[in-house]
């Protein structure tokens, strides 16, 4: 109780702060109801001439029950204190008292019948019903156990069975000792009879029953334990039955099977083999209402107590082979229990009748079954008032008319429309649908959207034409937008059936608008503006709700506001005001009222509801930080502790969004991108997670492309992008990333890494000329680390025509130097051999070197210098490189007139060199003073030219431009798959 009022107090309170912030042409709204916060027990009674009804309604809670003499234990898994004044005050017909305590960690409620009363429990609609009635003290009969007695005292009514010939099947001595197997996740129970005898196994709620149509002790001794399949074991012993009670979760499949005397009986976390299918009809011979069912090899009508529940059930043995109820059947005066062997009954009045005659039971009562009679089914289903009829639009939900009761509520009314459904179902397929139709119509217009659609489902696959009926289309796509369906609902209402009805238009602006398509929503919404007022009051505020905000999202603001009227004026509950207000707020801050907007969000973000209060803290924590009332650092702290604590839904997208942007202004770049790829794809349909995965491509690609990611170590930009390399976009802009990496990766010598980089690249998302060119970069850059094979692999692997003369002549000059560095001399120069230029040259020269050709070495190192000389600043690396060797050559070659020249031009270089000792020696010549084959070594090894060489590739990678058609390999496009190599 306390729960509850601080539930209601809260939204209260929330409603009329919120009034106080919204105009005064929005601030007045229409009385409030009372509303249960989410996870409290409600507690209903009602009474009837013949029984009282208690009904417990607590979410999220699982009940077990048991009885004690003439208490009824209740134990819920959850706590929570509900209001049990009525049944304290006044407590209905055939209870004494009623209490509540907390044990366990659980509620406990405690219901002492009174003298000569009976229970019976049951769950309805998500609710444990309880109802109390008085218990008819049956006839005593002479000479029999209390168990016989009780047995015939229930059975007096039931036509026996026909005697079986054959010997009877208990074992000597009259005990079936049970055997028990642990395997693969299955408990395998044996009972092994002396020959074959009907069984019936079956399902009720949290326990399995295994009755056999024969009396006998069964010897549970070797029942396992420790196993979920199977937690407890009890047997009940009858005058002419047996039978065993295992307690097993209802998510355990169970099935069973005979070999002679042999009874096996599986518990598995999997359904095996289905049993062959008992079909229930109408007995139309019967001269009152009553059921049929065909069970081959039916034995037996067996009546027991169930002593958990301590009420009674019936079951119908059968021999094997297995045969069952597929489904749990519901009718007014009984419930067929889903089996895997036989029939059982769960009787809802005492006078039900059960018999056998050969393969056929028949199921009634004296006065016959609650069941329309042949004659007047048609003209019940046709004019029957019960019946919820079609409205003026195919699209339009009668939600106040097709979701009433009755006096004998939910239950009594589900039942009725369900029974004659069933009926009307199996007249055959061209039957009437009216009463399944019915039964539709109750069921959306209770919100029981899913149920709802099972029943239209049922109806399409057994009446294709009804496909082609407009009332059909508009209630299966009201239902399925009631059940968040809304693709599917799409489908139904974009029939051309329903391309008119203006209800019909409301549901698609509904969906438009959830999936963020603003325009159509706007379109939609004016098309069925005549059919809003048909609608309830709730959803004609959702109606207009979703309008506004699509009105907001176009910059429609005073129709917005307009909209924002038509859903305050609506006569619904706190929380549906309460999400009124919200987009109200979001209309506030698009309006750039941000005030108003602030305190409107910060009331809604204390409310319990929280998928309320969770957009209302993001709402809030955005304006905060736009209006720096807050820092980022302590704005990301909220987010991340919002997308943990409401998950499912846009909001949490939205939260991931906003997360991920501070981090990104904070330059917590891998943070930003955790979490922005944290949603995965997840709520793909939704508008907010095309932005998500928008937002999180476009900070990859500020990052890698547009520099962000500058002010990271190479090292670090590295790691980074190769933990999110799922996001390089693909084409130019992917290429070109990946060469900004590679190319810092240059700078600092990390060629290794750089290599694979750019190898990944061309094997795996280039084909054509832009892979030749990634291809030449990776050739060169293994020239430069030295790994003169795998250059000449990146050249051969990327071969193609067509390719510009250009980048053929770099890719011959790169092919060549490999082979130079291989020591294949002539096939080098053979490559570049009609090439001109300075890389040409480069390569002549060094070939001339290594094969001791001075003359020629020394007149191309010098023909590369040039004018150099007349440009008085210092040499470069690769400049001291080419002057050194000329000059060292010119001496092995004894040409003193090109020493000569060289030093005359070069003298005034040599003191602002990097290696001026070096120069100094080689200027000086053999013949000016006395120097050894020695001191010429130390002088080439102090000035390494291929040390010159990287840096001016170096120079080149970085002023080389990346390319930029579209080289993309198509397969890899379309599919996303491996490369493929070519």
């Amino acid at each position: 109780m306390v729960s509850f009022k601080r539930s209601l107090k809260s939204g209260v309170a929330a409603i009329c702060i919120a009034g106080v912030a919204a105009p005064a042409g929005f601030a007045e709204t229409t009385a409030l109801a009372p509303i249960a916060g989410a996870g409290l027990m409600s507690v209903r009674v009602a009474e009837a001439a013949d029984f009282s009804h208690l009904e417990f309604r607590f979410p999220g809670a699982k009940v077990t029950s048991r009885r004690d003499g003439q208490k009824l234990i209740l134990h819920f898994s959850r706590f929570a204190r509900p209001d049990m004044g009525r049944l304290r005050v006044d407590p209905p017909r055939w209870l004494k008292t009623a209490d509540a305590a907390q044990v366990g960690g659980g509620l406990q409620l405690t219901l002492t019948l009174a003298d000569g009363a009976d229970a019976k429990l049951s769950d309805g609609d998500g609710a444990t019903v309880v109802n109390l009635f008085s218990v008819k003290t049956p006839e005593p009969a002479d000479a029999k156990t209390s168990d016989a007695k009780a047995a015939d005292a229930k059975t007096a009514d039931v036509k026996p069975a026909p005697a079986l010939n054959g010997p009877d099947p208990a074992p000597t001595g009259g005990v079936v000792k049970m055997q028990a197997e642990m395997s693969a996740g299955q408990v395998v129970l044996r009972f092994p009879w002396k020959s074959a005898l009907g069984a019936a196994v079956f399902r009720r709620g949290d326990a399995v029953w295994v009755v056999f149509d024969a009396a006998a002790r069964i010897d549970l001794s070797a029942a396992p334990h420790g196993f979920r399949q199977a937690t407890s074991f009890r047997a009940v012993q009858g005058g002419d039955y047996s039978a065993v009670r295992i307690g097993s979760p209802p998510d355990v499949a169970v099935s069973a099977r005979a070999e002679g005397g042999l009874w096996i009986v599986t518990l598995a976390p999997n359904g095996g083999q289905a049993p062959d299918s008992i079909k229930v009809t109408r007995d139309e011979g019967s001269p009152t209402p009553a059921l049929s069912a065909t069970v081959a090899g039916a034995t037996k009508v067996v009546w027991l107590n169930d002593p958990v529940v301590g009420d009674r059930l019936g079951a119908v043995t059968a021999r094997a082979p297995d045969k069952g109820l597929a489904a749990k059947r519901t009718f007014v005066d009984l419930t067929l229990l889903p089996t895997v062997q036989g029939l059982a009954i769960e009787p809802a009045e005492d006078d039900l009748t059960v018999s056998t005659d050969g393969d056929l039971v028949s199921i009634g009562r004296p006065k016959g079954l609650a069941l329309s009679a042949a004659s007047a089914r048609a003209m019940a289903v046709d004019q029957g008032p019960d019946i919820p009829q079609a409205t003026s639009r195919p699209g339009l939900v009668d939600f106040d008319n097709w979701s009433k009761l009755g006096d004998g509520g939910f239950n009594a009314r589900y039942d009725a429309l369900q029974a004659a459904a069933a009926a009307e179902a199996t007249g055959g397929k061209d039957e009437s649908v009216k009463a399944r139709m019915g039964l539709a119509r109750f069921l959306i217009g209770s919100e029981l959207s899913f149920e709802g659609i099972g029943v239209l489902n049922m109806v399409a696959r057994a009446h294709q034409n009804m496909l082609g009926d407009a009332e059909f289309r508009g209630l299966r796509g009201a239902a399925k937008v009631m059940a968040g369906r809304y693709k599917e609902a799409s489908a139904d209402l974009s029939s051309p059936a329903v391309a008119d009805d203006p209800a019909c238009s409301l549901w698609r602006g509904y969906i438009a608008a959830k999936l963020g398509q603003w325009t159509e929503a706007r379109s939609q919404f004016a098309q069925g503006a005549s059919a809003l007022y048909q609608f309830s009051d709730k959803w004609r505020a959702r109606f207009a709700r979703e309008d506004a905000e699509a009105e907001t999202n176009l910059a429609q603001y005073p129709a917005a506001e307009s909209s924002i009227a038509t859903a305050l004026q609506a006569n619904v509950d706190p929380v549906e005001q309460l999400t009124t207000r919200l987009t109200q707020a979001e209309l506030f801050e698009a309006e750039g009222q941000k005030d108003r907007a602030l305190h409107v969000f910060q009331v809604l973000q204390t409310v319990p509801q929280e998928w309320l209060a969770a957009p209302a803290m993001l709402h809030a924590t955005e304006i905060k930080l736009a209006e720096s009332q807050i820092t980022p650092t302590q704005a990301a702290s909220v987010y991340d502790g919002l997308r943990y604590r409401w998950r499912g839904d846009a909001t949490e997208l939205d939260t991931i969004r906003a997360l991920g942007q501070i981090y990104l202004s904070l330059g917590r770049y891998r943070e930003a991108l955790e979490a922005l790829r944290s949603a995965g794809q997840r709520l793909p349909d939704l508008p907010e997670a095309v932005a998500l995965q928008a937002d999180l491509n476009n900070a990859f690609r500020s990052l890698f492309l547009e520099g962000q990611a500058d002010g990271l170590q190479p090292i670090q930009a590295l790691a980074l992008f190769y933990d999110f390399k799922e996001l390089t976009p693909i084409g130019a802009d992917g290429d070109q990333m990946v060469r900004r990496l590679a190319r810092r990766l240059v700078d600092v010598d990390l060629l290794s890494q750089a290599s694979e980089l750019l190898k990944y690249q061309a094997d795996n998302r280039l084909d054509g000329v832009p892979r030749a060119e990634v291809s030449t970069d990776l050739a060169m850059i293994d020239l430069m680390d030295r790994r003169p094979e795998d250059a000449l692999q990146a050249i051969n692997s990327s071969r193609t025509t067509l390719l510009p003369n250009s980048l053929n002549a770099q890719r011959r000059v790169i092919e060549s130097r490999a082979w130079l560095q291989l020591g294949q001399y002539d096939h080098a120069l053979e490559i570049i051999e009609t090439d001109k230029g300075g890389d040409s040259d480069s390569i002549r020269a060094e070939v001339s070197w290594k094969k001791h050709d001075w003359a020629g070495a020394g007149a191309l190192f010098e023909k590369m210098l040039g004018d150099r000389w007349k440009t008085n600043t210092p040499l470069t690396q690769d400049e001291e490189a080419k002057l050194l060797r000329a000059a060292i050559a010119y001496s092995l070659a004894g040409d003193d007139g090109g020493l000569t020249r060289v030093r005359g031009r070069f003298q005034g270089f040599v003191d602002r060199a990097s290696a001026p000792d070096a120069l100094r020696v080689a200027l000086s010549g053999v013949s000016t003073v006395q120097l050894t084959s020695t001191d010429f070594t130390r002088a080439s090894v102090e000035n390494d030219s291929f040390a010159g060489w990287v840096q001016a590739m170096k120079q080149r990678f970085r002023d080389h431009p990346a390319p930029v058609s579209n080289g993309m390999r198509p397969t890899l496009a379309a599919t996303g798959g491996g490369p493929a190599k070519g």
